[in-house]
């Protein structure tokens, strides 16, 4: 069946290259044939003396994993994607208006459609000499021509809102994954005995259940990466595109080269953690401070414990140690432990945002934000315009206003403090 539809899906997408039904179907086969003469040969995928005729379902024997299985988890996806945009409109985001999510009011930049055309074709952020040519050729000052800027980019930058149903979507996801991973795992040997994930290796059936645990995971992980580009861009998002490739080399790979047992408890390991990093942010946009630090330090011990304890010294030893009992090493058993000594980077560099984070808990006494993933582009501060703009009295008055509340605050702090010092010196003068 589902060499049926990777044959349909190639024929459909080379006819849509307007290629002719006869040369299509030419292409296709040998398309297959390229991939079977490079891409599956056994030595890749499989220890020495394993062919993949081997791997062939048994009657009353259960599956074996084979790499068109993964075909599916395009359309899943899609259907992650799709499932995503209605729940964040029908749940998500009534879920914001009940816990009390804000949105910044922001200042709308002036329809002026030169410069609209130079910020989506051009640059977002126009060098001084490009402001100074922008502004000869609207008949705009530069000051006006940076704050038009301003405006637009922080019309842009997403709200509170979004940043809550997207945190909401992945918290719902990543709390069923690892519920659903654990009750299918919760009976198995090699959660528990970790030389059992290589005991019969690779001839080892896999429960439907453990089949479609790793379809569904590959699929959400596959839709993050395709809606990379309109997600909030945070400050780690070179490392969140990369763990999210490299999660999906490390599911297909090992899904094709039978590594399905030692993956689920890898997939179990990322999943313990997440679903409490996506609840603290979500109680963050909320405004709920209290709860928020609170489950940001469940967040915090939870992953340097599975990330930097339990990820190297179990999984990673059961790879790279255990694994060669059972099996003469080859070219699979060297690009899997590749893989995860990339997610082990990865958690390095987390754990070190995160210890960061702890530090300024413990010492400021909360969380002002998560150093991990949760830093997104900040809106820009206003500043006061040049005379004549209409809101730029607003603006001004507004900046005096919080400068003044800073100051009245310092005072207050100073006086307070040379109270203390005066009365700390009275028994002395006594």
């Amino acid at each position: 069946m589902s060499r049926v539809f990777f044959f349909l899906c190639n024929v459909i997408y080379l006819s849509v290259l307007r290629i002719s039904a006869p040369a299509a179907y030419l292409a296709v086969l040998w398309m297959e044939a390229l991939l079977n003469e490079w891409l599956w040969q056994d030595e890749y995928w499989l220890p020495p003396g394993v062919h993949w005729q081997d791997l062939k379902m048994k009657e009353g024997g259960g599956r074996f994993p084979l790499p068109r299985d993964l075909i599916y988890t395009l359309p899943i996806a899609f259907a992650f994607i799709a499932l995503r945009y209605v729940f964040e409109r029908v749940i998500a985001a009534p879920l914001s208006r009940h816990l009390g999510v804000k949105d910044q009011v922001r200042i709308r930049a002036a329809s002026i459609p030169r410069l609209e055309t130079f910020y989506k074709q051009n640059s977002r952020q126009p060098s001084q000499s490009e402001v100074v040519s922008l502004g000869m050729q609207c008949g705009l000052s530069q000051r006006k021509i940076q704050t038009w800027f301003r405006h637009r980019r922080n019309q842009d930058r997403p709200n509170n809102t979004k940043k809550f149903c997207e945190a909401c979507w992945r918290f719902v996801v990543y709390l069923v994954a690892f519920t659903a991973g654990l009750g299918t795992l919760i009976n198995t040997p090699w959660l528990w005995d970790h030389r059992e994930c290589w005991r019969g290796y690779p001839r080892q059936p896999v429960a439907e259940a453990h089949y479609w645990y790793y379809i569904l995971e590959m699929g959400f992980y596959l839709s993050l990466l395709l809606c990379v580009s309109v997600d909030v861009k945070r400050k780690d998002f070179k490392e969140q595109v990369i763990h999210h490739i490299t999660t999906i080399f490390l599911i297909g790979f090992s899904y094709c080269a039978n590594y399905v047992r030692i993956g689920t408890l890898v997939l179990l390991v990322h999943d313990s953690s997440d679903f409490f990093l996506e609840s603290a942010k979500m109680f963050h946009y909320a405004g709920w401070a209290r709860m928020c630090d609170t489950l940001f330090i469940i967040f915090s011990l939870v992953f340097l414990v599975t990330r930097l304890v339990v990820f190297p010294s179990r999984v990673i030893h059961t790879t790279l140690i255990l694994a060669r009992e059972f099996f003469p090493t080859f070219f699979g058993y060297y690009f899997f432990n590749a893989l995860l000594l990339v997610l082990q980077a990865l958690h390095i560099f987390w754990a070190y945002l995160i210890l960061r984070m702890i530090y300024k808990f413990m010492f400021l006494g909360k969380v002002e934000r998560d150093e991990r993933s949760d830093e997104e582009s900040e809106v820009e501060e206003e500043e006061p315009e040049e005379e004549g703009d209409e809101s730029s009295w607003e603006q001004r008055k507004g900046t005096i206003n919080s400068k003044l509340g800073s100051l009245a605050n310092n005072c207050v702090l100073n006086n307070l403090a040379n109270h203390r010092n005066i009365n700390s010196r009275l028994p002395k003068a006594r």
